[in-house]
């Protein structure tokens, strides 16, 4: 009995010191859930108080790329996450194409702006609906990243590798 014993703890101790090793393999690695990201078309950004989020072209496709002369809109949140500091959106520029901005672009202090196709910004609770329009003058296409500079009168400049979505549209 005493060997049946000792062999049990013996066995016992050595399943809970391989429980305690396999366990310590994960201690100090990056999780995997610690890293992800929100589940949206585009980029983010931060310049001082002001989060851009989900920053994409939106275009639908019909040919292997958009050419010159196309207007694409410019899609993204703005948000002012300062308690007491209202924020303008000034402009945005880019080396693809010229960027028209619509509507005053006034982001007050704990509220976002959302820049969107009309009727879109108004639907997703926008502080001041605005847009904006990319003339494109260089052909631009779906997997690549195009550099786009946002410039706020308050928190600066910033600049961002916008992706092109792929649209909302099913391609054939």
């Amino acid at each position: 009995m005493n060997r049946f014993s000792n062999r049990l703890v013996a066995a016992s101790a050595g399943l809970a010191a391989c429980g305690f090793i396999l366990t310590g393999c994960g201690s100090g690695q990056i999780s995997q859930v610690a890293g992800q990201e929100a589940a949206v078309n585009g980029m983010a950004a931060n310049v001082k108080d002001i989060a851009l989020r989900n920053i994409h072209l939106l275009a639908n496709k019909t040919g292997d790329f958009l050419e010159p002369g196309k207007v694409v809109p410019l899609v993204f949140v703005a948000a002012n996450n300062s308690a007491d500091v209202d924020d303008k959106l000034v402009s945005i520029t880019s080396d693809v194409g010229t960027v028209a901005l619509s509507g005053d672009g006034a982001i007050p202090a704990g509220r976002a702006l959302v820049v969107a196709p009309k009727g879109q910004a108004e639907s997703m609770g926008s502080a001041a609906p605005a847009g904006a329009e990319v003339t494109l003058s260089k052909p631009i296409t779906n997997g690549l990243s195009y550099p786009f500079t946002f410039t706020f009168a308050k928190a600066g400049a910033t600049t961002v590798a916008v992706p092109l979505s792929a649209g909302e549209v099913a391609q054939p």
